[in-house]
């Protein structure tokens, strides 16, 4: 049995890694469920070090500095390592860190990635043969950029998979500790806590990390949700709006009056719209060039697609690369791979 299960076992001891830039929010929802869980049961049941590389504090992507426990290379006997990371991520995959993680992981002690942390422990290999997720924007960026080949990458708000635990940005967190939470100290323990924090249900491992359409707009309508289920299936070969009718069993004039009604613009303009999004992720998160990142969005023609872009972000997607190129000068590389997509915290 996978020791961060062990029956009867009365303490757990969780590691924080904390990287440069790491996402506030998704470190303290991974964070807090532990400390409530001590306060609720009036007993230690967890403690937990917060690591950095170098043992000094280290800057979230709001700029507050957080103070650390110990540098990496300390001797601890963990239960449980979650590396947290957010902005920029590849930067922060250094030699130290990726081969201490590798260390980490031949001792079989379970590793977990909190916001982009998983993108790390992709980088050290340490993945490979496992399923994971990340946020859905940059899964995409990855599948694109064909990184990471032994890793499945799934849809999914976090993923347990043997001794591997990771979980989307936000506070996706909360659900993967709660979750952890009810299965070594009781459901009634993790459903305490989710109340003391107003989180209504706890989401389980098969829930997407899509915000579903209906709960965008408030209200919807099922065929609008098949419709829009369809366009994003269907990006880098654009479905018509007579194949889209026909495949939703509607009219063409049924599916027109359904977005004029309820996202209050022509469908054709909402598909535009998602291909755009994606195309922008694309040029921010990869090095694909842009003929690429086109044909990717279903656009055939570069001068289309530049004016499209230009249309809805005031800029081409080459001042795109620029603007990103200036975002990212001055930075430090580490040990990552020559296309590497830059992942983004959300």
């Amino acid at each position: 049995m996978d020791p961060i299960y062990a029956p009867n076992k009365e303490h757990y001891d969780i590691g924080f890694v904390l990287l440069p830039g790491f996402s506030l929010i998704a470190f303290s929802s991974a964070l807090e469920p532990l400390r409530m869980a001590n306060h609720l049961a009036d007993r230690q049941l967890y403690t937990w070090h917060l690591v950095s590389r170098d043992g000094c504090p280290v800057r979230s992507s709001s700029g507050l500095e957080m103070a650390v426990d110990c540098a990496m290379e300390e001797e601890l006997s963990l239960d449980l390592v979650l590396v947290c990371a957010g902005v920029d991520v590849q930067h922060y995959c250094d030699r130290d860190t990726l081969g201490w993680l590798r260390r980490l992981a031949r001792r079989r002690i379970p590793l977990g990635g909190v916001c982009t942390g998983g993108y790390v422990l992709a980088q050290a290999g340490i993945l490979d043969g496992y399923s994971c997720t990340l946020h859905w924007e940059h899964i995409s960026s990855i599948h694109e950029a064909l990184l990471f080949p032994a890793v499945t990458f799934t849809p999914q708000l976090f993923v347990i998979d043997r001794d591997r635990y990771t979980c989307s940005g936000g506070i996706a967190p909360l659900d993967m500790m709660l979750t952890l939470i009810g299965r070594q100290q009781g459901l009634a323990l993790a459903e305490a806590i989710a109340e003391e924090f107003i989180h209504e249900r706890i989401r389980e491992v098969g829930d997407r990390q899509r915000t579903p359409l209906r709960v965008r707009l408030g209200r919807t309508h099922p065929k609008l949700e098949e419709l829009a289920t369809l366009m994003e299936a269907n990006l880098q070969e654009p479905l018509c709006l007579d194949e889209l009718a026909r495949y939703a069993d509607l009219s063409r004039r049924q599916v027109e009056r359904l977005f004029q009604r309820y996202v209050g613009c022509p469908p054709l303009k909402y598909y535009m719209e998602l291909r755009l999004v994606r195309a922008r992720l694309l040029l921010r998160q990869t090095h694909m060039p842009i003929t690429d990142v086109a044909l990717a969005c279903g656009f055939i023609s570069p001068p289309h697609f530049t004016k499209c872009y230009h249309d809805r972000f005031g800029h081409s997607p080459s001042r795109e690369r620029v603007r990103r190129s200036a975002r990212e000068g001055g930075t430090a590389s580490g040990e990552v791979r020559p296309d590497a997509p830059r992942v983004e915290e959300v």
